[in-house]
């Protein structure tokens, strides 16, 4: 299927509910035919995006906006949360944290890693975060 299938969620945050993201992406994956070492890494992909927003969505508005675009070639994740935003350029390499305590950073270089595309927009309105990843 070469035409582009695209699938819209507006999550609250509620405990669990990127697992509504994750069986949405997987039914679509599934339809489409995609390998399950693909729906994989795109779950993981999904997760910690969903996350993230989720956790820095604020307190006015939160929701998380998420959006699949899919052939059987390709996917395009894009997640919108509506907090007050962060620079990416400051935040540091988990790399150069590994001695200290804090746990904390890995989600963003994680699917950088895992994606074949990635990129963050970030203001005073909130995050998007758009992330291609090939099927085949």
């Amino acid at each position: 299927m070469k035409e582009p299938v695209t699938l819209r969620l507006s999550l609250p945050n509620i405990p669990e509910i990127e697992l509504v993201a994750l069986e949405s992406l997987e039914r679509l994956a599934r339809h489409l035919g995609i390998p399950d070492e693909k729906i994989g890494e795109a779950r993981i992909l999904v997760t910690e995006a969903v996350i993230n927003a989720l956790e820095h969505a604020g307190d006015g508005n939160p929701t998380v906006r998420v959006e699949f675009t899919m052939t059987s070639d390709r996917l395009t994740i894009f997640v919108r949360d509506y907090g007050k935003g962060f620079e990416p350029s400051a935040v540091e390499d988990p790399d150069n944290k590994a001695e200290r305590l804090q746990k904390r950073g890995w989600g963003l270089k994680l699917m950088r890693s895992l994606s074949d595309g990635f990129r963050i927009q970030s203001g005073k309105t909130g995050t998007r975060i758009t992330i291609t990843k090939m099927l085949r």
